[in-house]
C-alpha cells in the first residue's frame, strides 16, 4: 500500500552526498531552493546548512501534513532531531486550488500521470494560495536546542530540494493533502454532473452550458509533431530590380531567420523551457547582430556573406563572432555579456562569491582557483569560472589559446565546473 494513502506520511531513505553538483536538478527542485535562499534564513546557516546536506549527513527524511522531520549527524556523529513546520492548506484553500486545476484540463492531465506542471504554482498564486513557501513561513524545531533555525533544520530544507526531484507530490503532502486523496478528489469534481431540472427545448446550444460541461467533452487531439526543419521562405529572385534600398539577399536571410527562431522556440515550448530563450526586445547593434549569426541559414556563400556583414557592423573580427555565438546560444544576452565584459567583483557581490565559492566543494576536493576580476581560473586544468551580474557561474574551457563557453549557467559554482569535466570527457570518448 502507498504510504500516502495508509497514515499520510512518506519516508524517504537517507540520500547519498551530493558532493560535485547542484542540490536539486527539478524545476520543483529548484524553485523550493529559490524559495528558501531568498528567504529569511541566515546566509551563514544556509552555507553550513547546504555543506551538512552535500555531505550526506541528512538521514531519512519523514513527510507529513505540516511537517517534515529527519536527524541530522554531524562530523562527530552527534545526531540531532530536526523539524521544519510548513502551514497545511485550509479546506477552503484546498477548494479553490482543486476548482483551479479542474477548469485546466492541462494540469488534471498532467497530475493523474504522476506529473506537476509548474505553471500550478503561479494559477494557484492567482488564486490566493502559496504552495512555495514565502518568507518566514518555514518554523524550525531541532534537538541543538536553537530557537530558530540552525544548521540542521537548513540541511533539512535542502534536502527536501533532491526529495522534489523524487517526487513533486511531496510539496503538496507538506501542504496537507495525500497523492491519493488528491486524485481521488480531482476525479470526483470531474465526473460529478450537477442535479438540475431538465431546460425547456431551445434552439442552437447555450454558451454558458456548453463551457460548464467542458470536462464531458472528449481530449483534445495531441500535440503535432514538431517539423524536422524550419519552413522555407519564398525566394526574391524576380527578375524585376529592388525598390530603393532593400536588398533581396538580407530580405531573404531575415525572414529563414525568423522561421529558424520560430521553429526554436516552438521546440522549446513543447519541451516545456520555452521561457529560456524568451525574446529580448532591447538588444543593442552588437547584440542583434550576434542573435542573428547564432541563427544563420542558407547555403555557405550566402552565410559567410552574412557573418562578414554582421562582424564589421558590430565591430568584431570572424573569429570574435563564431565566439560570441557560441556563447549566446548557451544563455543569450546574459551569456554574451559574460564573455565580453571583466569587471570588478567588491563589496557584498565579493563576499557572496567568496562565500559560494568556500561551501561549494568539501576540503579534500576543492579546486584550487586564481582570481582576476569576475573570472576564477583553476590552476592547472583547463576550466575556469566568470560570475555574472545576475549571480549565476557560468563554466569556460580552454581551446587552442582561449577561452570559450563550455555550458549553462548555474547558481552552484561545483555545478558549472562539473560542466567542464564533463565536455572534457565527452570529448575523449569520442
Amino acid at each position: 500500500m502507498n504510504a500516502y494513502d495508509s497514515e499520510r506520511e512518506h519516508t524517504f531513505e537517507a540520500l547519498p552526498p551530493a558532493r560535485g553538483r547542484g542540490f536539486a536538478q527539478s524545476w520543483w527542485g529548484r524553485a523550493w531552493l529559490a524559495a528558501l535562499e531568498g528567504g529569511a534564513l541566515d546566509g551563514e546557516q544556509v552555507r553550513t546548512g547546504r555543506r551538512l546536506a552535500r555531505a550526506g549527513a541528512v538521514g531519512a527524511v519523514s513527510v507529513r501534513p505540516g511537517r517534515i522531520t529527519a536527524v541530522v549527524q554531524e562530523r562527530d556523529g552527534t545526531g540531532y532531531r530536526a523539524d521544519v513546520l510548513l502551514d497545511v492548506l485550509t479546506d477552503a484553500q484546498w477548494d479553490r486550488f482543486l476548482d483551479l486545476t479542474v477548469e485546466r484540463s492541462g494540469h488534471v492531465a498532467a497530475l493523474l500521470d504522476r506529473e506537476m506542471p509548474p505553471h500550478l504554482v503561479e494559477d494557484a498564486e492567482a488564486a490566493g494560495i502559496d504552495l512555495l513557501p514565502g518568507l518566514g513561513d518555514l518554523e524550525a524545531e531541532c534537538g541543538c536546542d536553537a530557537w530558530d533555525h540552525c544548521r540542521h533544520t537548513t540541511a533539512l530544507c535542502y534536502q527536501v530540494a533532491r526529495l522534489l526531484d523524487q517526487d513533486p507530490f511531496v510539496l503538496l503532502l507538506l501542504r496537507g493533502r495525500g497523492e491519493q486523496a488528491l486524485l481521488a478528489d480531482l476525479q470526483a469534481r470531474g465526473t460529478a454532473a450537477p442535479a438540475e431540472a431538465a431546460p425547456a427545448p431551445q434552439q442552437g446550444v447555450d454558451a454558458v452550458e456548453t463551457y460548464l460541461a467542458g470536462h464531458v467533452l472528449p481530449p483534445l487531439p495531441a500535440v503535432p509533431e514538431l517539423p524536422g526543419q524550419p519552413g522555407v521562405p519564398p525566394s526574391l529572385d524576380t527578375e524585376a530590380p529592388p525598390a530603393g534600398v532593400v536588398e533581396p539577399a538580407a530580405l531573404e536571410i531575415l525572414a529563414a531567420r525568423t522561421a529558424a527562431q520560430a521553429h526554436v522556440l516552438l521546440a522549446e515550448a513543447l519541451r516545456g523551457g520555452a521561457e529560456r530563450f524568451a525574446p529580448a526586445w532591447t538588444l543593442t547593434v552588437g547584440e542583434d547582430a550576434v542573435r542573428l549569426a547564432a541563427g544563420r541559414p542558407g547555403d555557405a556563400d550566402t552565410a559567410q556573406w552574412v557573418l562578414d556583414r554582421l562582424a564589421a557592423g558590430s565591430g568584431r573580427g570572424r573569429e570574435q563572432l563564431a565566439l560570441a555565438v557560441r556563447a549566446w546560444r548557451t544563455g543569450g544576452v546574459s551569456a554574451l555579456a559574460v564573455l565580453e565584459e571583466e569587471w570588478v567583483v567588491e563589496g557584498e557581490a565579493l563576499a557572496r562569491a567568496r562565500a559560494a565559492l568556500d561551501t561549494a566543494w568539501e576540503e579534500d576536493e576543492r579546486p584550487v582557483l586564481r582570481a582576476r576580476g569576475n573570472r576564477w581560473t583553476v590552476v592547472g586544468s583547463a576550466g575556469q569560472l566568470r560570475l555574472g551580474r545576475d549571480g549565476r557561474w557560468w563554466p569556460y574551457r580552454k581551446e587552442r589559446g582561449r577561452w570559450v563557453p563550455a555550458g549553462d549557467a548555474a547558481r552552484d559554482p561545483a555545478t558549472a565546473l562539473a560542466a567542464v569535466a564533463s565536455e572534457e570527457v565527452e570529448e575523449a570518448l569520442s
